[in-house]
């Protein structure tokens, strides 16, 4: 690992760094003695992607900033918010920014191009669906309750790890060799959500179903639960974008940053599976 911080003493600006990459990029960060400043609503210096008037304070002194936008680039303002973040960057004396991006998404790739046009050092990570949606995110309740529905049908997805993209972000943001280079992060095989019911059956000992339905009742389902109308359409979004086939062919980002594969998801799904987060009857996950 690099031991770069010990002659540059100036950290580096994690943004979401309570979430599934971010706060893994900030473990990895402080290991390898890494001066780190975490940005997030709750820090001591605010951030929030909303209130333009934070972003200085926190890019302030910073050599470089991994740049996580919530709730996903493909919302309209992410492009103006981007925009905004990055001039601060530069007048900050930001040296280097590592974006993560999601693959298929046109409005996230606006967004790469302002990373890539600031004349700062720039790396790119745009990842496929994460492993981690199953057991840190959205879908953690239905698999909890044995069913997940999902506009998907048959398509088949190459699911990353978040640790594959936390260890790549960091390297990009320590390590020299990986200025201007975009790393389409991917698992070693795209498996349809049929294969990933029966992976986490296997590795639960339960019966996890997955059931194809229509994106209008994917809505409807959404709706009568109570999501907000605006997440519904950034998920709608999102999905018919992602999951339509294109996304299907795994790429070798992994492997050209880090020069080994990246993890399966069967590994990922033992591993999870061994902390009992899958168990309905084991007492809910404390933050």
């Amino acid at each position: 690992m690099s031991t770069q911080s010990t002659t540059n003493p100036r950290p580096v600006l994690v943004t979401a760094a309570n979430g599934k990459t971010g706060r893994r990029v900030v473990d990895l960060l402080e290991a390898d003695n890494h001066p780190v400043r975490r940005a997030s609503r709750t820090a001591d210096i605010p951030f929030d992607w909303t209130d333009h008037d934070t972003f200085a304070p926190n890019l302030k002194g910073c050599r470089a900033a991994y740049i996580v936008y919530t709730p996903d680039l493909s919302v309209p303002r992410s492009e103006n918010d981007i925009r905004v973040f990055v001039e601060a960057a530069k007048q900050a004396g930001v040296e280097r920014l590592v974006i993560l991006s999601g693959r298929g998404e046109p409005a996230a790739e606006r967004c790469e191009d302002i990373v890539r046009n600031s004349g700062l050092e720039w790396t790119i990570v745009r990842a496929a669906w994460f492993n981690q949606n199953f057991d840190e995110g959205d879908f953690l309740p239905m698999i909890l309750d044995g069913d997940f529905a999902l506009p998907a049908g048959d398509i088949a997805e190459p699911l990353i790890d978040a640790d594959d993209i936390a260890e790549v972000a960091f390297t990009a943001l320590t390590q020299p060799g990986h200025n201007h280079e975009l790393y389409e992060v991917t698992g070693p095989r795209a498996i349809t959500f049929h294969e990933v019911a029966r992976i986490l059956s296997e590795s639960t000992g339960r019966t996890i179903n997955y059931i194809p339905i229509t994106m209008d009742q994917f809505k409807t389902g959404l709706t009568e639960a109570g999501v907000p109308a605006d997440y519904i359409a950034l998920l709608e979004y999102v999905m018919s974008h992602t999951l339509d086939g294109r996304g299907i062919h795994p790429q070798d980002g992994v492997q050209r940053a880090l020069g080994r594969p990246p993890k399966d998801f069967t590994t990922y799904a033992m591993r999870a599976a061994a902390t009992n987060i899958w168990n309905p009857q084991a007492p809910a996950p404390t933050a």
